[in-house]
């Protein structure tokens, strides 16, 4: 199921800040976004119907297999993407933003024929 590029940011983001916290709640999301947290609360509450998060009694947002995958898949496309443009020259903030916009239109098959060509790439020894 294809879902829109915002919905995989924002979980995307809960990822990143699962990895950098272990507890994500909604103020957390809004933070990281600078969005009001009613409009955080709308969106996870779309997301807790859709089988993508899920909202323990402590009101924490833990991703469930079917968001974590979407956000692992975007978070790799994100750190491989950004580490390419970074890899040609393209500054840093430059190239994450770029990467976040190429991370959802980019097919399977050309993100694998990247990843693969980075990683050759990073092996070798530069002249």
């Amino acid at each position: 199921m294809k879902i829109k590029a915002s919905a995989e940011d924002y979980l995307e983001a809960i990822l990143v800040l699962q990895k950098k916290n272990s507890r994500v709640r909604s103020v957390d999301i809004a933070n990281h976004f600078n969005f009001a947290k009613p409009t955080i609360s709308i969106i996870m509450k779309q997301f807790r119907d859709n089988g993508y998060v899920t909202m323990d009694n402590d009101r924490c947002i833990h991703l469930t297999e079917k968001g974590a995958e979407i956000a692992i898949r975007i978070h790799e496309r994100h750190t491989v993407l950004s580490a390419v443009l970074m890899h040609i020259g393209v500054d840093e903030d430059t190239a994450y933003a770029d990467a976040c916009k190429i991370e959802h239109n980019i097919s399977e098959t050309t993100f694998e024929c990247i990843k693969n060509f980075y990683e050759k790439s990073a092996r070798q020894p530069e002249a």
